[in-house]
């Protein structure tokens, strides 16, 4: 039994009637080497079941403590039936790509029932050119972007014939449900312990309040995170405290920024590495600046779209994991956010590369002088009790007082070799994020696989009803940037 992390349950918090807290994949599979030349869903489940004790999220579902007394705790369900996990799916004729992200959308807009493992995972047939496609969602609570993908990497293989997992040498199995008496007990103790908890954590999160999203809402974090700063100065004779002066980001409106529906749109499509290298190489940036900057010419071109390009830059967050080598294979999150502005007010292309490298330089540098667990840290000095409301709250001051980012754009890093599912060879790895009031109506995240960038797009309907558009933006933002190189 092992209890979420104050982070891990800000993602349970998030959700509401338009918000769900879960993550995906869209997977693309070419199923002419399987036996039979077709996935099927027993033989998914074949490769599934024998691997549970592998991915823990998976196998185990939540348990809340009485009256709020603590945050909630994992457990092996004890009544797993796999069955209820995987389903599939049919497209219409002819299943082209739009069709196969409009069932993505709608099937990733439905919420995950809590009272078992917090994933489901589709098999979608009919998909065009002989195609397949496997859809998996796992909840945010559960997992980050790095945890997500070794998730992803248990249903895999690098061989066509799938691998034989060795059952392990202790029993993983469920144990008995924790009685009431039990996990009121621990929400006593948690609610005893807590004081101290927080009061070990203070001195680190507030000098760094005003720098992360969301809590630079609070009225006067700024000042708190100044004043704690200079009493952590004090006290440490001047060796510690920030090194960075704190930079001032101001978030412009856009079309992007008002209050989401329940309905979603997604999208995908994917870009040579190759490509994106050259451009990297050609112009002394790094990978990820490159594709943040065809985020942001394909931004440009949509906010131009739609009347509604700010003559100031947009304000990107970017996840970042903060996942030690200690960390890995463990579940829930272990990640930070870095704030970068992005110049979709330049026309010029030159000097909009220009702007990025610029922008992501400074916002690394910011980073860098923020503790990597400050949104542990944050959330931590939070009481549980209040926790919720306390999310809540934030999504009303956002409401008032503008929002601190304008969207999400994420770079997680994939295997750079073929991949088959159950036989079925994977042809492209797609994430399918999350958005909220509070992070825009627009996702963009990305997966390097075998070769290639593979984008997901997933985005409010109502907001964003034209969401391909920014696929073949993104195509055309490379093309631009590969010319020169040739």
């Amino acid at each position: 039994m092992q209890q979420l992390s104050s982070l891990d349950a800000q993602f349970l918090h998030v959700e509401s009637a338009t918000t769900v807290g879960h993550v995906g994949s869209l997977i693309l599979l070419d199923p002419s080497s399987a036996p039979g030349g077709e996935l099927t869903l027993d033989r998914i489940r074949d490769v599934v079941e024998p691997r549970l004790h592998l991915a823990a999220p998976l196998r185990q579902r939540l348990v809340s403590v009485p009256l709020g007394l603590g945050r909630p705790y994992w457990i092996d369900d004890p009544d797993f039936d796999i069955e209820f996990h995987l389903r599939e799916v049919g497209l219409p004729a002819p299943g082209d790509d739009s069709q196969l992200g409009e069932q993505v959308a709608r099937i990733h807009a439905r919420p995950l029932d809590r009272t078992r493992p917090l994933w489901e995972m589709y098999l979608i047939h009919n998909v065009s050119a002989g195609r397949q496609a496997l859809y998996t969602k796992v909840h945010h609570a559960a997992i980050d972007g790095i945890s997500g993908a070794e998730i992803l990497a248990t249903i895999m293989d690098v061989t066509v014939e799938p691998r034989v997992e060795e059952p392990p040498e202790e029993y993983w199995g469920p144990g008995p449900m924790p009685s009431t008496t039990e996990l009121i007990g621990k929400g006593l103790v948690s609610m005893a312990t807590q004081p101290l908890d927080i009061m070990r954590t203070l001195p680190r999160a507030l000098p760094h309040l005003a720098d992360m999203p969301g809590a630079s809402l609070v009225p006067g974090s700024r000042t708190i995170s100044e004043l704690a700063d200079a009493a952590l100065r004090l006290a440490s004779g001047g060796e510690d405290g920030r090194d960075v002066g704190r930079r001032t980001i101001s978030t412009p409106q856009t079309p992007l920024n008002a209050p989401i529906t329940a309905h979603r749109r997604f999208a995908y499509g994917s870009l040579p590495l190759d490509d994106i290298k050259a451009v990297k190489n050609a112009f002394a940036m790094t990978v990820n600046d490159v594709v943040m900057a065809l985020c942001t010419s394909a931004l440009r071109r949509w906010l131009l779209d739609h009347d509604g390009l700010p003559a100031t830059p947009i304000v990107v967050a970017v996840p970042v994991s903060v996942r030690t080598e200690d960390q890995q294979g463990d579940n829930g999150n272990q990640i930070s956010v870095m704030l970068a502005e992005m110049p979709t007010h330049i026309a010029d292309p030159a000097e909009r590369l220009v702007g990025v490298r610029v922008g992501m330089a400074e916002a690394k540098e910011q980073f860098d002088a923020v503790p990597a667990s400050i949104l542990q840290d944050l959330t931590a000095v939070i009481p549980t009790a209040l926790s919720g409301l306390a999310a809540r709250a934030i999504f009303q001051m956002m409401a008032v007082g503008g929002f601190p980012f304008n969207l999400f754009v994420s770079n997680v890093p994939g295997p750079q070799l073929p991949l088959y599912v159950a036989g079925a060879a994977v042809q492209g790895v797609y994430p399918v994020s999350a958005i909220t009031d509070f992070t825009g109506a627009l996702n963009i995240t990305l997966f390097s696989y075998n070769g290639a960038l593979d984008f997901g797009l997933i985005a409010c309907r109502e907001l964003v009803p034209d969401v391909w558009n920014l696929i073949g933006y993104l195509e055309d933002a490379l093309a631009e940037l590969v010319a020169p190189t040739a």
